[in-house]
């Protein structure tokens, strides 16, 4: 059975007063949303800056892509790796100047997309697969692994649209969210990088999967812009919670002192020009139950 909002009526009934906060607004587009080092970073896509929480309704810009920035992660040493959208490339921040890390136009052809990185510095990165602005027919896209020597190659083919991925199960399990498959998918790592045993670890029909982040006890939360919302989901259980957002949600995020805090990236709409006329993104916060993962040794 697919994981649906209907089939958690009943607990949007029972957390009817959960309170959600704005924490920065005026925003262009914002998303890849990670809480590292005790702070929250996130890309504000189409204002084409990598920003930090600085503190309520603050932040700071960390870095400029011109090439639209998405997905971060981190190396061992500290260093920032940062999706250059529109250059097909993952850039390296070294101290205030970015260098590419890898060059991935070899791989695809359309835009870059989200990434996440493990605990050696290894990054996985997904790809549109089409030209999503110019109205492009759906394609199926590759899922590229960029070793931490900036080494690149292709180790997954067919995804529909893969967006946001986290690592699970002590760095054994890839989980991907293919949006336009409505599943989340999971791989096992092998030690070389490679994936293997592909499987739907969850079917979120009629949900649309975007972002999404681990909690502690190895399930997720995943952004829905369809459905306005972001859903807690377990691979063996299914949907467990369903939080309604007032603006689709593109991006999700644990952390806070207590690891308790779910930071949701939200927009009005995502065509560029009308993010960036309206400014309608905010990134807004709420309480639940179980902390996020504990963090991968980087940093």
């Amino acid at each position: 059975m697919g994981a649906t909002r209907q089939a958690v009526g009943a607990m949007e009934d029972e957390m009817a007063e959960r309170r959600i906060d704005v924490v920065l607004e005026g925003l262009a587009f914002p998303e890849c949303l990670r809480w590292h080092n005790d702070r929250l970073w996130f890309s504000d896509v189409y204002d084409h800056t990598v920003q930090v929480v600085a503190g309520p309704g603050k932040a700071s810009v960390v870095l400029e892509v011109e090439g639209r920035p998405s997905g971060l992660g981190w190396l061992p040493d500290g260093h920032l790796l940062v999706v250059s959208m529109l250059d097909r490339q993952v850039v390296r921040l070294e101290g205030r100047t970015p260098v590419v890390h890898a060059d991935l136009r070899p791989f695809f052809e359309h835009s870059a997309n989200e990434m996440v990185v493990d605990e050696t510095g290894r990054a996985f990165v997904g790809t549109f697969g089409f030209d999503v602005e110019g109205g492009d027919a759906p394609e199926p896209a590759p899922l590229v692994c960029v070793e931490p020597d900036g080494t690149a190659w292709v180790v997954a083919e067919g995804l529909q649209f893969p967006n946001g991925s986290v690592i699970a199960d002590n760095g054994g399990t890839l989980l991907v969210a293919e949006s336009f498959a409505q599943r989340i998918t999971a791989y096992e790592i092998r030690l070389d990088g490679s994936l293997r045993n592909p499987r739907v670890w969850a079917d979120l029909r009629p949900n649309v999967p975007d972002g999404m982040c681990l909690d502690a006890s190895g399930a997720v939360w995943v952004a829905d812009p369809v459905s306005q919302g972001v859903m807690r989901v377990d691979g063996s259980s299914g949907a467990l919670d369903w939080i309604e957002t007032s603006q689709p949600a593109y991006g999700c995020a644990l952390g806070g002192s207590d690891g308790r805090t779910l930071f949701i990236s939200t927009a009005a709409a995502s065509e560029p020009e009308q993010c960036r006329e309206e400014r309608t993104g905010r990134i807004e916060a709420t309480k639940v139950s179980v902390p996020g993962a504990a963090p991968m040794a980087v940093g």
